[in-house]
């Protein structure tokens, strides 16, 4: 695979357009990753919630339990012990619902401030980075087993802008047709070129 192309200052545009947009990427990652632990970091209302829930019910369970052993009285004056505790329980479950809330929000926000960026960047330059990359190594594999200037004019004809041939001869293709060895020349070396292929 043929990623950057033969002549210098293409391949220079090419290498710094590959580092700005990997930089720009990682930037984007990064901080999803910092908005991700920023609101991750509310989740600690939850925890201590959920602890202060858990210990509120083992401990009202726990003296639910101990007066539940008086002779007499301690079925009665256990019930709002159990009730307490319930409390407990439900501020507890509560901790671990604003938790997964938070969790959630974080992960949303954080996937949703970096994903959109990336693939905005994927689609504008490692897309056409890859389409050169193929026509690059498709045209140097060409080359190497011999393809002819007519061929590589050809593919120029129906490839190039108007303008590009035009400026080549007002009549390109006539030129061609006839075996003008300066315009198949033009246009082989204009195909090169446009596929970032030199011709050793």
């Amino acid at each position: 695979m043929k990623l950057y192309s033969d002549f210098p200052a293409r391949r220079t545009r090419q290498i710094l357009g590959d580092l700005f947009s990997l930089g720009l990427i990682a930037l984007w990652i990064g901080l999803g990753v910092f908005v991700y632990n920023l609101i991750l970091d509310l989740a600690t209302f939850g925890v201590q919630m959920e602890d202060a829930g858990s210990q509120f019910r083992e401990t009202m369970t726990e003296v639910s339990s101990t007066l539940g052993d008086v002779p007499l009285i301690g079925s009665g004056i256990r019930a709002p012990f159990d009730g307490a505790s319930d409390a407990g329980a439900a501020l507890e479950a509560a901790g671990v619902q604003q938790q997964v809330a938070v969790q959630q929000l974080a992960t949303g926000l954080g996937v949703g401030i970096a994903v959109l960026p990336v693939l905005t960047i994927l689609v504008i330059w490692l897309v056409p980075r890859i389409r050169f990359a193929l026509k690059a190594s498709a045209t140097h594999a060409q080359v190497k087993s011999g393809a002819s200037l007519e061929l590589l004019a050809l593919r120029a004809l129906s490839t190039q802008k108007l303008s590009s041939l035009a400026a080549i001869d007002s009549d390109a293709l006539a030129a061609w047709r006839r075996g003008d060895e300066r315009v198949v020349k033009a246009l082989a070396q204009l195909e090169l070129r446009s596929s970032g292929v030199r011709i050793e």
